[in-house]
């Protein structure tokens, strides 16, 4: 069996450029393994639209695992383009984050300069490259030249690879040649910043996530500016093309437009002129019932909503559409006006459970905030009882806040959540007492603990799991077979204190600024750990199998302050999970 994946690795000398790998790695397991493979397909990012992340292919095991070899190596083209416009553009790719699909035999990626490519998977061989230069562009919106992937389709006869990139245009590219489909939108893609319900700089917008194709339609979300200074901002409506022709066939506003559902949760006409609130993950969808499930994010601006006043429907929330005509079937709200930057971006993970006897065909989305919502992705209907609990109300002027929040019953937070004295670091006694009198300096309380404003004796107050923290657009995986979802999630305090900007460069109330680190005692961090865990959940009881922290963390700074080695701390680099029949 072989494992494929993508590297990057950083070259200290300035005059090189990342250089970005793909490894490809193999076992030892005889005949049947490679006969194996062959059925071990990966035909979308996660693996299929359920983006369950589960291959069934069994020849590697806890036993072998350490004999995998590498077997080929293959450099992206990006080092050679940056390479030779090195003098003339100041052009850098960012972390080469994309997962290739799989089918054939050839593997499909995105490179970070949004480039795509074909690789023959036994051998590594480069079978067709295209680059639709986007690096002769503006820098990509928030993220810059970065990737995830892209997607495949065929109808037995035509196979094309749809690529987003950078300058938000999606191309179909014949799966065989490499060459853009002519007769796809306009000589081969379609440019994402058109029919827009308002005008958007091609800079505000860019297409990082892999496509999700549902039977004939290709759906995108997009990735827009997300520290706008301004409060018209730019729309994060998801959109579905035919896969043939490029032909719009639908829009979905995120935030409601006049007459639609949801618009009156946006207040004083709001929704006008507020942004984002969009698909920049990943998607899923149930091909047998034609539904889309839809993670989305947070609107304009993350930590203050004095200028969108309301719950703001479809922000931060899982959306559930007819693939085919973008209606909306059902949809759940996770954070009622988001003040957090906790946005909903893990694909949902569709899986069938049983729960005290009854089948359902569930779907699980995993969040920054730490909480596994669980539904019945048919109806809409929540697996167990989601509550809404009364949360703190902060005191930033002009702010509107939301009196509840839902909280799930089942399956407990998977992550530390809000911050308590007793989450305090406990190394030593001196270690506490710092953490202590550091905590002394900022505004703390309970998940959903309101941002404060600049002026209020304080240095801001943490948010935790945090805006990097939780459950973020890497995901979950789960075990079709067991039901049990798997999820790497880390703790990543956030500070957050609200300034008010200057009036000549801004027209919000207030922006985050100040103080945005929070140092703990001694170089270490301020909480006890894990810092990173991977949590097994059983769906169909709705309870933890079992946790473990990822990585060592800061082991060894522990250590060099003459404390007792603590163990593995969880901590690293953050990554998604493979689920295999066996690991």
């Amino acid at each position: 069996m072989m494992i494929v994946y993508p590297v990057r690795r950083l070259v200290m000398r300035r005059r090189l450029p990342f250089l970005s790998l793909i490894v490809a790695l193999v076992c030892s397991a005889g005949p049947e393994a490679q006969r194996g493979a062959g059925k071990g397909e990966w035909s979308t990012y996660g693996g299929d639209a359920a983006s369950t992340k589960y291959s069934p292919l069994d020849q590697i095991d806890r036993r072998n695992v350490k004999q995998l070899k590498v077997v080929w190596r293959w450099e992206s083209p990006d080092n050679a383009l940056v390479a030779s416009h090195r003098r003339e553009l100041p052009i850098l790719p960012a972390a080469f984050k994309a997962t290739p699909v799989m089918v054939n035999g050839v593997l499909y990626i995105k490179t970070s300069m949004s480039e795509a490519a074909a690789i023959d998977a036994a051998t590594g061989k480069t079978l067709w490259t295209f680059d639709p230069e986007t690096w002769q562009r503006e820098r990509p919106a928030n993220t810059g030249f970065n990737a995830r992937g892209v997607a495949y389709w065929s109808d037995g006869k035509d196979a094309r690879i749809f690529l987003p990139t950078g300058d938000a245009r999606l191309w179909s590219i014949d799966a065989k040649t490499g060459r853009p489909v002519e007769g796809f939108g306009l000589h081969g893609a379609i440019d994402a910043t058109e029919g827009l319900r308002r005008p958007v700089p091609r800079k505000d917008i860019q297409l990082m996530s892999a496509p999700l194709v549902v039977g004939d339609v290709v759906v995108i979300g997009s990735v827009v500016f997300d520290g706008p200074r301004y409060q018209l901002a730019p729309p994060g409506d998801v959109r579905g093309f035919d896969v043939r022709t490029g032909r719009e066939l639908w829009q979905f506003h995120t935030i409601p437009q006049e007459g639609e559902l949801g618009n009156d949760s946006w207040h004083n006409g709001s929704w006008r002129y507020t942004g984002a609130a969009n698909a920049w993950g990943l998607l899923s969808a149930d091909p047998e019932l034609g539904y889309l499930y839809i993670p989305t994010g947070t609107p304009t601006n993350d930590y203050y909503g004095g200028h969108r006043q309301g719950n703001n429907l479809f922000a931060e929330s899982i959306v559930c559409l007819d693939a085919r005509t973008g209606r909306r079937v059902w949809h759940f709200q996770f954070i009622h006006h988001g003040l957090w930057d906790y946005d909903a971006t893990a694909a949902p993970v569709l899986v069938d459970i049983n729960v005290d006897g009854r089948p359902i065909k569930a779907v699980a989305v995993v969040t920054k905030q730490a909480f596994a919502y669980v539904f019945d992705r048919v109806t809409g209907q929540p697996v167990w009882p989601i509550e809404e609990r009364a949360v703190a109300k902060g005191s930033a002027p002009g702010e509107w806040y939301a009196p509840t929040q839902p909280f799930p019953t089942k399956p407990p937070a998977f992550d530390r959540q809000g911050v308590t004295v007793d989450d305090l670091i406990d190394f030593s006694p001196e270690l506490r007492k710092e953490a202590l009198q550091i905590l002394q300096d900022y505004v703390y309380g309970p998940i959903f603990e309101p941002p404060s404003v600049i002026g209020d004796g304080k240095k801001g107050t943490i948010l935790v799991p945090g805006a990097g923290g939780g459950a973020n657009w890497h995901g979950a995986g789960v075990d079709p077979e067991t039901g049990v979802l798997y999820v790497p999630s880390r703790t990543a305090p956030t500070i957050v204190q609200l300034a008010k900007p200057d009036p000549s460069t801004s027209d919000f109330n207030y922006l985050r600024g100040g103080n945005q680190g929070l140092r703990g005692p001694q170089g270490l961090p301020m909480f006890k750990p894990p810092y990173m865990r991977l949590t097994a959940i059983d769906l169909n009881t709705g309870t933890h199998k079992w946790m473990i922290p990822l990585g060592d963390g800061p082991r060894q700074r522990v250590i060099d302050l003459g404390l007792k080695d603590p163990g593995p701390l969880g901590g690293g680099a953050y990554t998604g999970p493979l689920v295999t029949k066996t690991l």
